[in-house]
């Protein structure tokens, strides 16, 4: 039985087992260093996959974006604590009356301060980078509520408060900070970038939030809704 070997070099020309062990050494030597690598590049060429750039498949596009996901979770959170906000006066009072039965009945408990949310109707005060106080009738003496209005968010509550996002899910604690740093984001470009803060104070407004409780009469609070009049 003729055994056919065909390897392509220059010209197509077809070459008989017996035809390429006459061949010079020099010239065998090539024949199979050059059949070697058509089969490795065969080889590599089954076992490629071609990426194209912006796919789901592109590493790029499988690194964890902080904004991306504050603009996933953010609609969600909002519609959250819109549901669960307690009214500020009444929640204050709950506060000064039975502290541990005003947490396990409003608030998302996280690390060592739980996270509360919160609605009220006041007047804007004075402010400074961006935090105002807010004059809030029937909060018991001595009660202090100051929201947040950007530029700059600063805190955790947002991502805190639905007590499902969970350092677990993140690859490390930096991308665990930047999650909470990208729902802010996504807040603030939602609710607070038409915002004219030079010209807040002495206006109403209403508010829907969340907040971390440091100090029961000292509130900082992350709004979700921010409307003034």
């Amino acid at each position: 039985m003729a055994l056919m070997f065909c390897v392509s070099v220059g010209r197509k020309r077809q070459l008989t087992m017996s035809q390429i062990t006459k061949q010079p050494r020099s010239g065998r030597t090539r024949l199979i260093v050059v059949a070697a690598i058509l089969v490795v590049i065969g080889l590599i060429a089954v076992d490629t996959t071609i990426v194209k750039i912006g796919s789901e498949k592109d590493f790029r596009q499988q690194a964890f974006s902080p904004d991306a996901y504050g603009k996933s979770q953010f609609p969600r959170i909002r519609e959250l604590v819109n549901s669960r906000a307690v009214d500020a006066v009444e929640l204050a009072n709950a506060l000064a009356s039975d502290k541990k039965a005003a947490i396990k009945n409003h608030a998302t408990a996280v690390g060592a301060f739980p996270v509360f949310p919160v609605k009220f109707s006041g007047l804007i005060g004075e402010g400074k980078s961006g935090v105002y106080n807010i004059s809030v009738d029937g909060l018991p003496e001595g009660t202090k509520i100051r929201v947040q209005s950007g530029p700059a968010i600063n805190g955790t509550e947002l991502r805190d408060i639905s007590g499902d996002i969970e350092f677990g899910a993140f690859k490390n604690q930096i991308e665990y900070q930047n999650a909470g740093a990208g729902i802010n984001r996504a807040m603030s470009s939602t609710i607070l970038s038409q915002l004219d803060r030079d010209a807040l104070a002495g206006k109403s407004v209403e508010v829907v939030g969340v907040f971390k409780l440091i100090n029961p009469k000292n509130w900082l609070v992350t709004p979700v809704e921010f409307d003034t009049k």
